[in-house]
């Protein structure tokens, strides 16, 4: 659940010393789902490294440590959000979520170590 809310929301998550930048808690993902260009802007960053924002390079850069902690350092706003853009990424563009799960977990060792947390958290990737 959360490489994909992460990645998702990658949107949304940005990281710091011991959680995520702050500054980043503003952003919200209902406005990147309800605009699909925004939402195909963020997907394009995140898998193929195109018009990325800063907050996007930002994500990118960290994303190992993300996936490898489950989202250790995230936020409860980051978390939130995150869900929001996971379930939404799920329900409407699962082609998207296994693209991204096969570029950034490739193996299987994030959904497999965070398994707990993602089915805690209500968000089904059994799928995936």
């Amino acid at each position: 659940m959360k490489l994909i809310l992460v990645l998702a929301a990658a949107i949304a998550v940005v990281y710091c010393e011991e959680t995520y930048k702050t500054k980043f808690d503003n952003i919200d993902a209902d406005t990147i789902i309800k605009n699909e260009r925004l939402l195909q802007n963020h997907f394009n960053c995140l898998l193929e490294g195109k018009n990325c924002t800063p907050e996007d390079e930002e994500l990118k850069k960290h994303l190992p440590e993300i996936i490898q902690t489950c989202c250790a350092k995230c936020s409860e706003k980051h978390k939130a959000e995150a869900k929001k853009m996971t379930t939404f990424l799920i329900e409407n563009k699962p082609d998207w979520v296994k693209k991204l799960l096969s570029k950034y977990d490739p193996d299987g060792k994030y959904k497999e170590n965070c398994a707990e947390q993602i089915k805690a958290s209500g968000i089904d990737i059994s799928q995936f």
